[in-house]
């Protein structure tokens, strides 16, 4: 395969003299919340680093996954889509990426709803057998605004306890294995004890480098707790996030009581962050105004975490608990701008 052999076709970013204080921005989480954070971010940087969970166990990523032995796609692939630029190849690419197959009815469906981004992702890593080369040719084809990382080079397993109300039986507590289900189980009680299998995981070496590397690391927003509280569970990498010199922004989710937060209010996801890392300082937290009921406990909460609390506007509005990426983005702007002439954490 003397097509590989060569370095990847990866530029940095171009610097003009106007252009010398660019933002290095790193994103972490999965799914739909990082595919928001990204698609606000790629407006204000080209030095743009998307950290994705490996947990996801459903749908298309679970069945590659099982059968081919390899880190689950779909989140990665959402990222690079998410990066894509609004050209017409950029828009092209973004929609294959995302575009899944449909069996015909009676068929043996062996490629019903996969996406073709993920069988291009598995298929790279198959010919260059390194998941991180693999993400940047795919990047490159696409020519994302930026690189996507797995949070770890080997395929986690999510998993954690629900305390439940039985009624008869009184509280009964429950064990619960894999993201797909872990992701709908705080509506059947309360989740704790959440952790990742194997337990000493190796974090990806590149993500560790883009981490301390950074001006800003921005976690969230998306699940709480199978998106963004699984980088705080990987030992290396909840270290490298208590260590960097880099500021850290929490963004918050635009509904707080989901399938897998179901009873919790704003401040509580914040306590979760908390309990879960209690070592991590963060710099500040951004939320929408119309998602936080008490903003005064919110804001308490998130200074004990060292944060000072932004909010904006940044949904879609009409109901629909989706970020606006130009919203967004202006939100993101005015937070970095605001602590732009201070000195990094320590």
């Amino acid at each position: 395969m003397a097509f590989f052999t060569g370095p990847i076709p990866i530029q940095p970013p171009a610097r003009s003299a106007e252009d010398n204080q660019l933002v290095r921005v790193v994103a972490l989480g999965g799914g739909h919340g990082l595919s928001a954070s990204l698609s606000a971010l790629r407006r204000l940087t080209t030095d743009l680093t998307a950290i994705v969970t490996v947990a996801d166990d459903g749908g298309s990523s679970g069945r590659l996954r099982e059968e081919l032995g390899v880190l689950p796609p779909g989140d990665l692939r959402m990222a690079l889509a998410a990066l894509c630029d609004d050209t017409d190849w950029g828009r092209t690419w973004r929609d294959v990426m995302q575009h899944r197959f449909t069996s015909a009815p009676g068929s043996a469906a062996s490629l019903d709803q996969h996406a073709v981004g993920n069988l291009l992702i598995v298929a790279l890593w198959e010919l260059l057998k390194d998941p991180v080369a693999g993400l940047r040719w795919a990047g490159a084809l696409l020519g994302a605004r930026g690189q996507v990382l797995p949070m770890s080079t080997v395929p986690l397993t999510i998993a954690g306890d629900v305390l439940e109300d039985t009624g008869p039986q009184g509280l009964v507590r429950r064990h619960v294995v894999g993201q797909a289900k872990l992701a709908t189980a705080g509506g059947e009680g309360l989740v704790s004890n959440v952790r990742l299998e194997p337990a000493d995981a190796p974090a990806c070496t590149e993500a560790l480098e883009a981490i301390e590397l950074a001006d800003w690391v921005v976690l969230g927003p998306g699940s709480w707790y199978t998106s963004v509280l699984p980088h705080l569970l990987l030992p290396e990498m909840c270290r490298a996030l208590e260590s960097t010199p880099a500021r850290r922004l929490l963004t918050m989710n635009l509904a707080t009581d989901t399938a897998e937060t179901a009873g919790m209010d704003a401040a509580a996801h914040l306590e979760v962050i908390s309990r879960y890392a209690p070592d991590l300082r963060l710099d500040a937290v951004l939320a929408d105004p119309s998602t936080v009921a008490d903003h005064e406990s919110f804001t308490r909460a998130a200074a004990r975490l060292g944060a000072r609390t932004f909010f904006g506007k940044v949904g879609v509005g009409a109901g629909r608990a989706v970020h606006d990426p130009l919203r967004l983005a202006a939100a993101y702007h005015d937070v970095f701008t605001t602590f732009n002439t201070d000195e990094p954490s320590s």
